[in-house]
């Protein structure tokens, strides 16, 4: 990094619902393309963002992280204020910190963590949390779906649940998937690993609502373990239930390590 180049961490929220997700997309709305636009009007220079996890399009942040290399003499309490006259309602840059070269939004995270948000009440999800719940019509067996997830954790091949991109492995490691209901009779699944391939947590998430419903065993979702492609029996939830909500990273002497260590194709 040259030597008049800082590396500052960018604290993230958003409401995906009218955003095709955060990867740049010609002639699409993106997050990217607010932030980087943003930026990029303040410092009248070119920026480059890179992210925690590229979030599907209508898929929601709270906790999303990203970095990017500016000036020196940013000061970033000032760039919050700026960026928050610039950008729109529905995205924030929450907190801007200045972190090691070696920080890497996407190759130093240790774990991403997701909630995705479910109502079976008769009259939808409320109004005030619609955007961020799925109204789902269907009874949810709770025993049933925390027996399934619970067959799920750990290391595995999660082919049967990712949509597969060349050169990419589907092998993940996952460490938490519990569901729990609020106070408001909301279900609420909580995912955590080390990283998701593309879909698979909206997939895990279609697998155990077809569990809660009884349309499938509680034993089925870890059966498709075994599989080398994608299942097409398995669903894929509705995106706006979903949102990231915190990014785990090292201490800053174990950054460049991790790091390293993330980029190495994961094998068995």
């Amino acid at each position: 990094m040259p030597g008049s180049v800082q590396r500052y961490r960018l604290d993230i929220s958003y409401d995906g619902t009218d955003f095709s997700g955060w990867a740049p997309q010609p002639s699409r709305r993106t997050v990217h393309g607010e932030i980087s636009g943003a930026l990029q009007r303040l410092l009248r220079a070119p920026v480059a963002l890179t992210v925690a996890g590229r979030t599907d399009a209508g898929v929601h942040a709270s906790g999303q992280v990203a970095h990017v290399d500016l000036a020196l003499d940013v000061e970033p309490d000032r760039l919050v204020r700026r960026l928050a006259r610039l950008l729109p309602p529905d995205v924030r840059v929450r907190e801007v910190t200045v972190v090691p070269p070696e920080f890497d939004a996407r190759f130093s995270a240790l774990r991403r963590h997701y909630v995705y948000r479910v109502t079976t009440s008769p009259w939808g999800a409320d109004p005030l949390r619609a955007r961020d719940t799925l109204a789902w019509p269907h009874p949810i067996d709770l025993d049933a779906v925390v027996r399934a997830s619970a067959g799920l954790l750990g290391e595995h091949d999660f082919a049967a649940f990712c949509r597969r991109r060349e050169g990419a492995t589907t092998i993940r490691e996952l460490l938490r998937f519990e569901w729990s209901v609020d106070a408001d009779g909301v279900f609420r699944a909580a995912l955590s690993a080390d990283a998701f391939c593309h879909s698979m947590v909206r997939s895990l998430v279609g697998a155990m609502l077809d569990v809660g419903r009884g349309r499938r065993s509680p034993d089925w979702p870890a059966g498709l373990l075994d599989r080398t492609e994608r299942v097409s029996d398995v669903a894929v939830a509705p995106a706006h239930g979903l949102t990231l909500v915190r990014v785990d990273y090292p201490a800053d002497d174990e950054l460049a390590a991790r790091a390293a260590v993330t980029r190495n194709v994961r094998t068995r």
